[in-house]
């Protein structure tokens, strides 16, 4: 089976190219950004800190299925793909990923899907932690700036408004939580293709993955 890696920060547009590039190919797709988001989301309806999120793990049964060739998120047999995409939930994703137990809680779910399929798993530590020996280790990344308004755009194409400055803001706040928590911090690894989107339009980035892939694998 051959695993692609794609690391970055929020807004890099890693969801978006990786599902076209996993099309392309005819990989599964893995959103591992959503995992962490689901486990946000009963946080939040739970009213409980994200640093207790280890608490109630045990509660939880968070299930990643495809439908009509598109992944979705179920939490507690409720199916929450439309939930999770608030900049609310992106925050609490953050905050509950930074907690150890998450992490451990959600890895083996990750690698077993490596195992059984050819796939594309973008995150913040694919490369570095949950598939350390993939085929192919990608590191995207955009400036702060970029990503602020391409996720006022995306945000505003479902009907959510927001401020540029404040969206920019949370970006930085989320890059710096990332890259310097304690366990698996947001950092390209050693074997890591680090491509910079921030020049570049959709199908350029698309098309540059798609070359590193086929340098890589030989397909």
């Amino acid at each position: 089976m051959i695993a692609v890696a794609i690391d970055g920060p929020a807004g890099a547009g890693k969801s978006s190219i990786a599902r076209a590039v996993a099309k392309k190919k005819g990989y599964i797709y893995v959103d591992t950004g959503a995992l962490y988001r689901t486990i946000g989301l009963y946080c939040i309806r739970k009213g409980i800190s994200y640093n207790d999120a280890e608490s109630v793990l045990s509660e939880i049964k968070v299930e990643l299925k495809y439908e009509n060739g598109e992944q979705a998120m179920y939490l507690l047999g409720e199916n929450v793909t439309s939930l999770i995409r608030t900049e609310e939930v992106s925050m609490a994703a953050s905050a509950v990923s930074a907690v150890p137990a998450v992490r451990a809680f959600l890895l083996e779910t990750q690698r077993d899907l490596a195992r059984k399929n050819n796939v594309i798993m973008d995150g913040r530590d694919i490369a570095t932690v949950v598939l350390p020996d993939a085929k192919v280790k990608i590191f995207l990344t955009a400036s702060p700036e970029c990503r602020a308004k391409r996720r006022v755009t995306q945000l505003a194409e479902k009907g959510i408004i927001e401020d540029y400055n404040k969206v920019l803001e949370e970006v930085n706040t989320r890059d710096y939580n990332d890259s310097h928590r304690a366990v698996a911090p947001l950092k390209p690894s050693e074997e890591s293709v680090v491509i910079d989107t921030t020049e570049d339009s959709f199908e350029d980035s698309v098309e540059k993955i798609l070359a590193v892939i086929e340098e890589k694998t030989g397909e």
